[in-house]
């Protein structure tokens, strides 16, 4: 009965995870979701199913290293992307703030799944970007402040797919820990 009460419990994690990696495209904390969820899916397993289930521990910290990757690289890619593109401090700091509320202000102004997210974080890292370039003591004009906008709209949409992809690597590694107690 304990062997299909825990492969039950994979097979529900394998749906739920899989659901996770569709909120980090909302620009939710999916990945966090997955690693909350593996999490009680192994004690259940350690401590109310098998004593000897230890195999899930080592997907955990894999999990959680992977985790604070994808959030480092969301979350700088659209700076860096300003940056590349010629930004100043400022413009780099508009991107990055700029992103963050374009992709929470998106969720509710475009209420199509994914799309809506997604549109907000790129447009907010491109108009924070200009903000921040417009304003300072020497404001550029606001043809100048396009290209690192749309280096900055580019880094953020990249940084949204690399946390994805390691969002998708997250799910696969807990999973075969799971799979494995």
């Amino acid at each position: 009965m304990t062997e299909l009460i825990h492969w039950l419990m994979v097979g529900g994690f394998a749906v739920a995870g899989a659901g996770c990696i569709l909120l980090v495209i909302m620009q939710l904390p999916g990945t966090w979701l997955m690693l909350v969820l593996a999490g009680g899916c192994q004690m259940a397993d350690a401590w109310w199913l098998r004593e000897d289930a230890q195999a899930g521990w080592w997907a955990l910290g894999a999990g959680l290293v992977l985790a604070l990757c994808g959030e480092v690289a969301e979350t700088m890619a659209g700076a860096a992307g300003a940056k590349a593109g010629g930004a100043g401090k400022r413009g780099m700091w508009g991107a990055l703030l700029g992103g963050i509320a374009g992709g929470l202000l998106g969720t509710f102004l475009i209420p199509i799944p994914v799309i809506g997210s997604l549109l907000g974080a790129v447009g907010g890292a491109f108009a924070g970007a200009c903000v921040g370039e417009l304003t300072g003591r020497s404001p550029r004009t606001l043809q100048s402040t396009l290209k690192p906008a749309a280096g900055a709209a580019a880094g953020r949409a990249a940084g949204t797919l690399i946390k994805a992809v390691l969002a998708g690597l997250i799910w696969l590694v807990l999973l075969v820990g799971l799979a494995l107690n």
